[in-house]
Order: C-alpha cells, then sequence, then structure tokens
C-alpha cells in the first residue's frame, strides 16, 4: 500500500529537474528548472509545455542567452552563499563587456523578465554614465550628435 507521502515523493523524483531553452540563433541550453525559473518568461512558458519539450527564446542569440543563464546559475548556486565583496567583484568581472553585447544583456534581462540582472546591467550603465556631461556620454557610447530635426522633436 502506498501512502499519500510516498506518491507525493515519487512524483517529485519523476518531476523533469532540467530545462532546455532554444535562443533565436538555434543555440540549445540545458540548465536546472530552478535556474531557468528564475527567468518569468521562461517560468511561464513551462506551464504551457510538456515535460521534455524545448522552450524557445525568439528574441535572444546564444551568446546572450549564455550569459544570462550564467548570471542565473550563480544567483542559484556560489552567488547565494558568497561574501558581499566576493559578490561584488564576481558582478564586476561578469559585467566587463563591451557596450552592444552590454545592452543585448539588458533587452534580455528584461524580455525574459529576470530583475535582479536588469537591475544589475542597468545600475552599471548608470554607474558609467555618472558625473559625464551629454557630449561625453555621446562620445562613451558613440552617440552621434542628434540634428536640428531631432532637436526639435525633443
Amino acid at each position: 500500500k502506498t501512502t499519500k507521502t510516498t506518491k507525493k515523493k515519487m512524483a517529485e523524483e519523476t518531476e523533469v529537474s532540467e530545462v532546455t531553452l532554444m535562443s533565436s540563433d538555434c543555440k540549445k541550453f540545458t540548465v536546472k528548472k530552478d535556474v531557468a525559473n528564475m527567468l518569468q518568461t521562461v517560468k511561464a512558458a513551462l506551464e504551457d509545455t510538456t515535460d521534455g519539450d524545448v522552450v524557445p527564446i525568439s528574441n535572444v542569440k546564444g551568446e546572450i542567452l549564455q550569459k544570462v543563464l550564467e548570471y542565473c546559475e550563480f544567483e542559484r548556486g556560489e552567488g547565494a552563499e558568497m561574501a558581499e565583496d566576493d559578490r561584488k567583484q564576481w558582478e564586476t568581472n561578469y559585467l566587463e563587456l563591451e557596450h552592444e553585447p552590454l545592452f543585448e544583456l539588458i533587452l534580455a534581462a528584461n524580455f525574459l523578465n529576470c530583475q535582479s540582472l536588469l537591475d544589475l546591467t542597468c545600475k552599471d550603465v548608470a554607474n558609467q554614465i555618472r558625473d559625464k556631461t551629454p557630449e561625453e556620454i555621446r562620445s562613451h557610447f558613440n552617440i552621434k550628435n542628434p540634428t536640428p530635426e531631432e532637436e526639435e522633436e525633443v
């Protein structure tokens, strides 16, 4: 005779513990379900899929999705137990990116609804522009000066 507790344990053991995500350029990443669940967009998609389905991430390229998952794995793993100074050092190293991949990471964090990553990346950009003039910001991010017509629109 099986008890409710035994049935519950059996159900938990048969539950899929890994999820496969596929980027817009068809790169596949298999991660633990608790890591994937940090991405609210993926978490919602998992509710509508059957076990073993590949979850397509249509707006995110493979190299950026890999970077997002690296962050999520850190948060669910060693980062959760890390001292504050060590954590800040990891984040500093993690964010050592050129501008384009950093902005793609921000867009991915927003699309995937990963608030902690979105906060971290936006804070990094805010720190980059702190105490800079508009001209210095344009230079830093390689932004062209607006035309007179564009200036009027603002």
